[in-house]
């Protein structure tokens, strides 16, 4: 019988350590790969609490393109991303 391969995203979910799943990305991940998807987290973040286009592509040196797809993410009600980064927020004042 084959052994059934699993998928990336199948990959993260059974990550459950917050360290087991840094080390994961540091060994998948480029450190490239990994500046770009922080760079995509923090534009989604910005755009989540309101700042302007404008404001954040100046902040983090990018083009208004990027920023325009990320938007269209965000203000989608039904975006899981949407759902996450909210979570992610509500964590961090909870913390403070």
């Amino acid at each position: 019988m084959k052994r059934r391969r699993i998928g990336l995203a199948e990959a993260f979910y059974r990550i459950k350590n917050l360290e087991a799943m840094r080390r994961f990305f540091e060994e998948i991940f480029t450190p490239a790969e990994r500046k770009d998807l922080i760079l995509r987290w923090e534009l989604m973040k910005m755009l989540a609490e309101g700042k302007s286009q404008r404001a954040i592509a100046s902040e983090l040196g990018i083009s208004l393109c990027k920023i325009t797809r990320g938007a269209k993410i965000v203000h989608d009600p039904e975006s899981v991303t949407n759902r996450i980064i909210k979570q992610s927020i509500f964590a961090k004042e909870e913390k403070s």
